[in-house]
């Protein structure tokens, strides 16, 4: 078989056989839009909670301003004891509870030790929480500074300001953090699965013929479709999603092609080992949640043994992620990324040749006899 015909006969097979394309263009597409959506409000807006002020002084008044003007949450009662709040926090009525206890004023003046404010906040959702703990804490430091300021304690005391600026997640929202990481695991499986399925029924339907201009004719047209999904993302869905992006686009156009080819590489070579598509499927459907873990995005590698540093560096998401989020995302180099583009050119040639040793070699075979 020429390697035009096994190029084309990849292609055509992947995009005619409804279970492949389900896994290879439907499942891409679905995940660019649907795994972002809910993160799409990455900006904690009016969320309720209620306050308790013992203290009803100047000092708890100016609190409950700065937090009235504050967009992230809402004082959504104001109750006399705790018991109350308790009750509304039990019932999800609010998301967090600010106790102003009683000789705050005082306590904050003379600097006693034990004066201070409580709260508490729904975990449950650690976004929200982390919203309405910043909005508190930034009205209480405001009004508080303003209170010192008054006093002859605070003055000559020089005030510095520190006004943070992100530098690539400029929303510092969960969106623009996670999906640019989980996006590669959704590339790499999605493509992973195709192609070890596509192998795998081939081999097991006897339709699979050996040879090397076959087998690297069926490995160019299931990397075509890896560096479309590739080029789907990066250069259409981060602008839609208004994700970060386009750092360093000429270093993607040649990382994009290289990752695809690595992953078709590693699913030709499961596919060659298992019996039929389903048997590729029901071992490779459970690797996603670990993938996602071991890409060093969610954990940092170094703080993990050193066993599980290997097994990670050993599957193509891994270096894909340290690839991918810094051209795309920080505008970084390839020279200020090469160690991983080099284990990723080395996974390339591991995964290439142990799958051509499996698929290409026609030893005593015939055409079309399953390996």
């Amino acid at each position: 078989m020429s390697f035009r015909r096994a190029f084309e006969g990849a292609l055509l097979e992947i995009l005619r056989t409804r279970d492949l394309v389900a896994v290879a263009v439907i499942s891409v597409l679905f995940y660019a839009f649907y795994y972002p959506a809910p993160y799409a409000h990455q900006v904690v807006e009016r969320l309720p909670i209620a306050v308790v002020d013992a203290d009803h002084s100047a000092l708890s008044r100016g609190i409950l301003q700065q937090l009235a003007a504050a967009p992230e949450v809402t004082i959504a009662a104001e109750v006399p004891d705790m018991a109350a709040a308790t009750a509304l926090a039990r019932t999800r009525k609010v998301e967090g509870i600010l106790l102003l206890p009683q000789g705050l004023a005082s306590g904050v003046a003379s600097a006693r030790p034990g004066a201070g404010i409580a709260l508490w906040l729904n975990g449950a959702y650690l976004l929200r929480a982390e919203g309405v703990g910043k909005s508190i804490a930034s009205a209480i430091t405001t009004v508080v500074q303003q209170r010192l300021a008054g006093l002859s304690l605070g003055q000559g005391v020089p005030q510095i300001s520190v006004i943070p600026r992100p530098l690539f997640n400029t929303t510092e929202g969960y969106r623009d953090y996670v999906f640019p990481a989980v996006a590669n695991v959704i590339l790499e499986q999605t493509l992973l699965f195709a192609v070890a399925r596509l192998i795998a029924e081939r081999r097991r339907k006897r339709l699979w013929v050996r040879g090397g201009r076959a087998f690297a004719g069926v490995w160019a047209g299931c990397a075509t479709i890896g560096t479309l999904a590739g080029g789907l993302y990066f250069g259409l869905v981060f602008w839609v999603q208004d994700i970060p992006h386009g750092g360093n686009l000429p270093a993607l156009a040649l990382v994009v092609p290289l990752f695809a080819a690595t992953v078709s590489a590693l699913g030709m070579l499961v596919g060659s080992l298992v019996r039929s598509g389903d048997d590729a499927l029901k071992l490779l459907i459970p690797t996603s949640i670990p993938f996602v873990f071991l890409s060093g995005f969610a954990w940092p590698l170094v703080a993990m043994p050193w066993w599980v540093q290997m097994a990670a560096w050993a599957i193509p998401v891994t270096p894909a992620t340290h690839l991918f989020v810094p051209l795309n995302q920080m505008g970084a180099s390839l020279g200020e990324v090469r160690g991983a583009l080099i284990v990723l050119v080395a996974q390339l040639a591991c995964f290439g040749a142990l799958a051509a040793l499996r698929l290409a070699r026609r030893g005593a075979a015939r055409h079309g006899a399953p390996i």
